[in-house]
């Protein structure tokens, strides 16, 4: 194990909380919705299909925004983070936004996000703004850059530039062929197995 200090980089959605987007669509029968990174990997792409899809069928941020807030978080996706946070610090890094997290960051005992932002007009949502681009590799650079070790768990494609810049890096649950692409990355199918992992992990 690395001497350093560690940071422990974690995907949001997918890992310790259901995808909202898919959420949304369940709600509002709007099929369009459940496309996610898992389909899309480009980020921009995707989020501009979404914003089209929104408008095109009038969903408000509110709505989506109550959906939210009747989700809870994975089985055991707080233990998990608490047990983490005993041992190293924890960093959400996550292509969700401010205005989406809250419900989840009550659940989970306010653990630090990384995020974007919407852009929201009269409850529409017409945009979003990135933190920075490629903000989750440049967040694991920025941590190396302060001398700490950086071990990075997330299940999908938008994860990948934090996985392959991070000391160590597993993928947890993630959909079926991603890691036959990336075989030099771990893969972890439960909270239980990605603990041993990040113990073991230099």
């Amino acid at each position: 194990m690395s001497a350093r200090q560690r940071v422990v980089t974690l995907d949001m959605e997918g890992v310790v909380t259901p995808e909202i987007w898919i959420a949304v669509a369940e709600r509002t029968g709007v099929d369009e919705l459940r496309r996610t990174t898992r389909d899309e990997p480009n980020y921009q792409v995707l989020m501009d299909y979404r914003i089209g899809i929104l408008d095109q069928h009038g969903i408000p941020l509110s709505l989506i925004q109550e959906v939210i807030a009747g989700l809870g978080v994975l089985d055991g996706a707080r233990d998990f983070l608490d047990e983490l946070r005993s041992q190293h610090q924890v960093v959400l890094l996550s292509d969700t936004f401010e205005q989406f997290a809250e419900p989840f960051m009550e659940q989970l005992g306010r653990p630090h996000l990384l995020c974007h932002r919407l852009g929201v007009i009269d409850d529409r949502i017409v945009s979003f703004t990135p933190r920075v681009a490629d903000q989750k590799r440049r967040a694991v650079e920025c941590y190396q850059s302060l001398n700490y070790h950086v071990t990075a768990m997330g299940d999908s494609h938008n994860d990948l530039g934090m996985l392959l810049a991070a000391d160590s890096a597993s993928f947890i649950h993630p959909p079926e062929g991603l890691p036959e692409q990336y075989p030099d990355l771990a893969v972890t199918w439960s909270y239980a197995d990605a603990l041993e992992w990040i113990a073991s992990a230099g």
